[in-house]
């Protein structure tokens, strides 16, 4: 016995037709009338008296119908309560321009499926500031690259958040495609498909200033190496940094994903892979702990690692190693 059936059969009786309870439930009338006989052969008892004028109850059916009616009102009141149950909320969470621009709208997509309640807040910034929010408790989730700030964290046994490895991005030399006139155009530049960081001395770099998560893992990269890199700009503006890329007033390193809000990136820009191992940057999933998340911020750190694991797979989210938990 179906919920359904016990609907149509309630309607039937009410409009004493079997036509105006099709008409009035937008079926057709033939199946209205099966799902009536299966109801009847399911209690092997006969529900409704066929009359010229319509269809009346039969002495069975009267008490059926009384039950049934409250049967219904249980089912609409437990929806109800259901519904009034939904995980809601609001969650805040900080991503760096870079993990915005892949993960910012799936993400923003699988809350409002998964939980239409929740009241997401995202915000966009430098992984350095983002730092900064967490530590001051404004920002319930957010994805950092510092390692270092990890490694201290663990060495002082200090807890001030949570923190989960997610994925490791690889690591490009990006410049302008025969744009600019600037001291680091590339007009008649081809870049080879690999370069190393100690390959890197002379190129005119733009690049974010000392707090921020890439910067620190690129200077770690230069001492290893001994090289002192040629910058020519700090830029704390991921928009900036690629606007001035590609004007050719400089070349960048950067992961994939900062090319991502250009939909003709590959006739703008090209990069070189850099291949030294610890040229890669680590994204940390880093959180308040547990005990001071919210239900629905604990929801939308599961649906963040969901999210992140799909891109990465799928390859929708190109130069990335999935290093994070298993499902």
């Amino acid at each position: 016995m179906e919920l359904r059936q016990l609907r149509y059969f309630v309607r039937v009786v009410e409009q004493g037709s079997m036509s105006r309870a099709a008409l009035d439930l937008d079926v057709v009338q033939s199946a209205l009338s099966q799902q009536i006989t299966r109801l009847e052969s399911e209690l092997a008892t006969r529900l409704l008296q066929r009359t010229p004028r319509g269809v009346t109850p039969t002495e069975a059916g009267l008490a059926f119908f009384r039950e049934a009616q409250l049967t219904l009102r249980h089912a609409d009141q437990a929806v109800r309560a259901a519904q009034q149950a939904r995980l809601s909320g609001t969650v805040t969470v900080g991503l760096a321009p870079t993990t915005s621009g892949v993960l910012g709208l799936p993400l923003m997509q699988a809350m409002r499926t998964r939980y239409p309640d929740v009241r997401l807040h995202m915000v966009e910034s430098m992984s350095g500031h983002l730092t900064a929010m967490l530590h001051a408790r404004e920002l319930d989730l957010a994805v950092l690259f510092d390692t270092r700030l990890h490694q201290a964290q663990q060495a002082t046994g200090a807890r001030r958040w949570d923190m989960a490895p997610l994925l490791e991005e690889d690591l490009f030399l990006i410049c302008a495609r025969d744009r600019g006139e600037g001291p680091g155009n590339s007009r008649g530049r081809q870049l080879p498909e690999t370069i190393t960081v100690a390959e890197l001395v002379q190129e005119p770099l733009i690049l974010p200033t000392g707090p921020h998560g890439l910067r620190s893992t690129l200077d770690t990269a230069f001492a290893r190496d001994r090289v002192a890199p040629h910058v020519v700009l700090e830029v704390d503006s991921l928009a900036m940094v690629m606007a001035a890329v590609d004007a050719g007033l400089g070349s960048t390193v950067q992961p994939w994903a900062a090319m991502g809000r250009y939909p003709d990136a590959a006739e703008r820009f090209q990069c070189a892979r850099l291949t030294d191992a610890p040229a890669r940057r680590v994204n940390l999933l880093c959180s308040l702990p547990d005990e001071e998340l919210s239900p629905a911020a604990l929801a939308a750190r599961v649906v963040l690692t969901d999210c992140v694991r799909e891109l990465v797979t799928t390859g929708q989210w190109f130069g990335t190693t999935w290093i994070g938990t298993s499902p």
